[in-house]
């Protein structure tokens, strides 16, 4: 998950592999135009919650979370966290 005061990304990597196995952000032509503001917390509300649905295509049912250390669970990231588990995927 990458936060800014731009944008907000959300991504999973499949370790053994090094690939990313699916994602979501502000910066993509096909989400930016169903939001009204790429950085608010509504946004990411929106951008975790297609996220979440890009997930369950591709049967990931749980991920991990790794937050950097000035990430503190409020705003974005709390809506980011409670919008992926209320998609159905579980935090590990």
């Amino acid at each position: 998950m990458h936060i800014t005061n731009k944008y907000v990304t959300a991504q999973v990597f499949h370790s053994p592999t090094a690939t990313v196995a699916a994602s979501a952000g502000s910066k993509e032509k096909a989400l930016r135009e169903r939001l009204e503001s790429q950085r608010d917390v509504a946004a990411a509300a929106k951008i975790v919650k297609i996220f979440g649905e890009r997930l369950l295509l591709k049967n990931i049912t749980a991920v991990a979370v790794h937050l950097k250390s000035e990430q503190k669970y409020h705003g974005k990231v709390n809506a980011v966290i409670d919008n992926v588990m209320e998609a159905g995927i579980k935090l590990i």
